[in-house]
């Protein structure tokens, strides 16, 4: 899981854009796709494998940020006559497109996953198919793996179906207009249960001990013709949809762990001293975390509106590092093989075409259900899955960090030698004067050194600009 989002839109990527490619450059990501990947998914889009099963007459919606396009889900919610709900979850249906031991499976091995910067994309699959053909648009029918997922009126699941069936959404929505369909009475039944249903799963979660981060995204905003960097605090939306998901994933565990054969996303439980450190940065922040009160409850707590609390939320993604990928066959399903954050079994199966892993667990799944061995090339791969994961997931942290860096670096070099007030949130062990510290204003999370003294993390600290260099992607803070 990435600790850090950043957003920038409209004029503001200009003095960025240089940057920004020279870090491509560096890292050698790919702009362009192989002619022989491009022809494939062109044919591919004009002539996918359609399933038997017609579901179009399910009026699904998708919900994604205004400006996506590679959309993986659509969903469908209703209630059930004994007071429970189903829920209808269309998983784009890559391997629809996507032949095994194609150019076009091969690049996608390669690329593992999307890779996201301020100013564009890097899809795992060619737009024809990630933004056109395989993608949840509106309006067009589109191959599917779709989940029915049934819960009782306390939102706990009591059955499980998927099946490969044609979809249709009728509605592209967003996040604030979700949010603002239903603060206001105004959302028909389908979306309207997003929140009962979301709610109600969100008590499971904290009654199993889970707990999902509301980490706020750096923004850069445009300010009296200037450029500032501010948080963007996730809405209550994003929250239940994101429950959709989860619900989703760990069904697909569930399904494998059954079958005996799968691939689990696992997280081992954060040690006792990353959990002492978390709170010393909590009572310096004058974030309220009694010594009864577990961390999972101490972080739904917080308001990612409060740059305090929004400051905690971000080091609080320290206890998911260890994140990785789990697999098991003929039976062996390992033990304990949880994700601590979702404390319950759990896999990735809900964006396929961002995530190369979830096109083999949703084979799996699939697999599982119709009481059929998993394919042959699904199991071929199982085996190195993890390491092809984890080399993606290290190469998108460093997109990321660089990324962050960049914009930081470009939206401060005019202000080198300033004073800003500042909270120390991490200190090396073996370098006790460096560190990281976060500013309320601008919303900025960098390294601090060049220090003579131990910092005192978690506490407040007048801190100077002392280089801020985009070309370099670097932005180096100093004890005032």
């Amino acid at each position: 899981m990435p600790r850090r989002h950043i957003h920038v839109t409209g004029a503001a990527e200009a003095p960025l854009r240089a940057a920004l490619r020279a870090l491509r450059t560096e890292l050698a990501i790919p702009d362009t796709f192989p002619p022989a990947v491009l022809a494939e998914a062109e044919a591919a889009a004009k002539n996918p494998r359609l399933p038997a099963y017609d579901a179009t007459d399910l009026p699904f919606l998708t919900i994604d940020p205004p400006a996506s396009t590679d959309l993986d889900q659509a969903m469908h919610l209703a209630r059930r006559a004994d007071g429970g709900y189903r829920v209808h979850y269309a998983i784009a249906d890559v391997a629809a497109f996507v032949a095994p031991g194609s150019a076009l499976d091969a690049e996608a091995h390669r690329r593992v996953l999307t890779l996201y910067f301020p100013d564009t994309k890097i899809p795992l699959h060619p737009a024809v198919l990630s933004e056109g053909a395989a993608s949840l648009l509106p309006g067009e029918p589109r191959p599917a793996l779709l989940w029915r997922i049934d819960l009782d009126a306390e939102g706990r699941r009591v059955a499980t179906d998927v099946r490969r069936a044609l979809v249709r959404s009728r509605a592209k929505l967003d996040y604030a207009g979700v949010q603002q369909q239903i603060d206001s009475g105004t959302a028909e039944e389908p979306l309207a249960l997003l929140r009962e249903i979301g709610r109600l799963r969100e008590a499971l979660e904290a009654e199993r001990g889970g707990i999902s981060l509301s980490v706020p995204e750096q923004e850069v905003v445009e300010r009296d013709h200037t450029y500032s960097l501010a948080y963007r605090a996730p809405l209550p939306a994003d929250g239940w949809n994101a429950q959709i998901s989860l619900l989703t994933g760990m069904a697909a565990a569930d399904l494998m762990t059954a079958a005996g054969t799968g691939i689990l996303r696992t997280l081992p439980t954060a040690p006792d001293g990353a959990v002492a450190r978390l709170r010393r940065s909590a009572r310096a922040l004058g974030v309220d975390w009694p010594h009864h009160v577990s961390y999972a409850d101490v972080v739904r707590s917080a308001d990612p509106e409060n740059p305090r609390h929004a400051a905690f939320l971000q080091e609080c993604t320290t206890l998911l590092r260890g994140a990785g990928y789990t697999v098991f066959t003929d039976g062996h399903v390992p033990t304990p093989a949880v994700h601590a954050a979702v404390a319950d079994e759990y896999t990735h199966c809900t964006a396929p075409l961002r995530r190369l892993v979830d096109r083999y667990a949703g084979e799996l799944c699939v697999a599982a259900v119709a009481g059929n061995e998993p394919p042959e090339w699904v199991r071929a791969a199982l085996p190195t899955l993890p390491d092809e994961m984890a080399a993606g997931t290290r190469r998108a942290n460093t997109v990321e960090r660089g990324c962050v860096d960049i914009v930081e670096a470009a939206l401060l070099k005019e202000r080198v030698g300033e004073v800003f007030d500042a909270y120390v949130i991490d200190v090396k062990e073996r370098e006790p004067a460096v560190g990281t510290v976060h500013l309320e204003d601008p919303a900025v999370v960098a390294r601090i050194a060049g220090g003579t003294s131990r910092l005192p993390l978690g506490e407040w600290l007048r801190v100077r600009l002392a280089e801020a260099d985009p070309g370099s992607a670097k932005v180096l803070f100093a004890p005032a």
